[in-house]
């Protein structure tokens, strides 16, 4: 039962069937940590490159997880990691969907029994996004009801740098900047998703922005975030009842992405590895 509802409450990231790890790097003393649709690929991509990044983890592991199993050493390593704007997030994940990126989606099809009911949540609203009409207004009042968190929550302010998405390159350079560390080339762009054509603010009809204000205003207000100019919201300082329902909803939030989100992980990745054994034997 945990398994199934956890998506829908606790924004359960299927970024999914990858084989993709958390980066550290024992020259420059730096662990960076990657919250999903932030741009980490190709930071990620750039440090091992570049930086004498290794792998550790896996792909969106938390610093809590890092930590559990890190060294004396190791934990005192500088740490960074990504945010991105929730209302831009949105509309990004929308899309990813609907054109099936990477193929990421489409193939938890052919995932193991345990990875699709963990990803059930996230293959309803791929199969949903991929044919509904009305585009991403109608996803969004469909699938967002409750105020927004992720596990950034967890340790994101501690870290010693937090990347913006919205400056990436420029939150990038001063990171290197903090290590000492004189960068290579300019952050190349990676991992772009297809299908937008508008600005990100430009997707919301009337009712998504209403929502939107419910939605993401806690989390906006907690990382420095505004709403679009031109939605006409002003601060859109949350009420006292939108406050009340993202701290118990983090109750139980918190307890997944710390206890819970591991095992689910560790138990999808054994899927994995033991569906491509039995591909390769056959």
């Amino acid at each position: 039962m945990l398994v199934r509802l956890a998506p829908r409450l606790m924004s359960f990231n299927a970024a999914g069937l990858s084989a993709e790890f958390m980066v550290i790097s024992d020259k420059h003393k730096y662990v960076f940590v990657e919250l999903p649709r932030t741009g980490s690929s190709a930071i990620s991509r750039e440090l091992r490159e570049h930086y004498d990044g290794r792998n550790i983890l896996h792909k969106h592991a938390t610093y809590d997880e890092f930590l559990s199993s890190a060294t004396d050493r190791e934990s005192s390593y500088f740490v960074f990691g990504g945010l991105r704007n929730p209302v831009d997030d949105a509309v990004s994940l929308y899309f990813k969907l609907v054109t099936d990126h990477q193929r990421k989606f489409s193939r938890l099809q052919h995932a193991g029994w345990f990875t699709r009911l963990a990803y059930r949540f996230r293959s309803r609203q791929f199969h949903f996004a991929r044919a509904d009409k009305n585009g991403f207004s109608r996803f969004f009042l469909k699938f967002y009801r409750f105020p927004y968190d992720n596990w950034s929550s967890l340790a994101h302010a501690r870290f010693d740098r937090v990347l913006r998405f919205e400056t990436l390159v420029e939150d990038f350079d001063a990171a290197l900047a903090q290590l000492g560390i004189e960068p290579v080339r300019p952050l190349p762009v990676g991992n772009k998703t297809g299908g937008r054509s508008m600005a990100y603010w430009e997707y919301y009809n009337t009712k998504a922005i209403a929502r939107a204000r419910w939605v993401f205003g806690v989390y906006m207000e907690k990382w420095g975030y505004g709403f679009p100019i031109s939605w006409k919201l002003g601060e859109a300082v949350p009420g006292a009842v939108n406050r009340l329902v993202f701290r118990f909803l983090n109750v139980f939030r918190r307890f997944y992405w710390r206890r819970l989100r591991p095992v689910v992980y560790a138990k999808i990745q054994r899927d994995q590895q033991r569906r491509r054994a039995l591909e390769f034997v056959e």
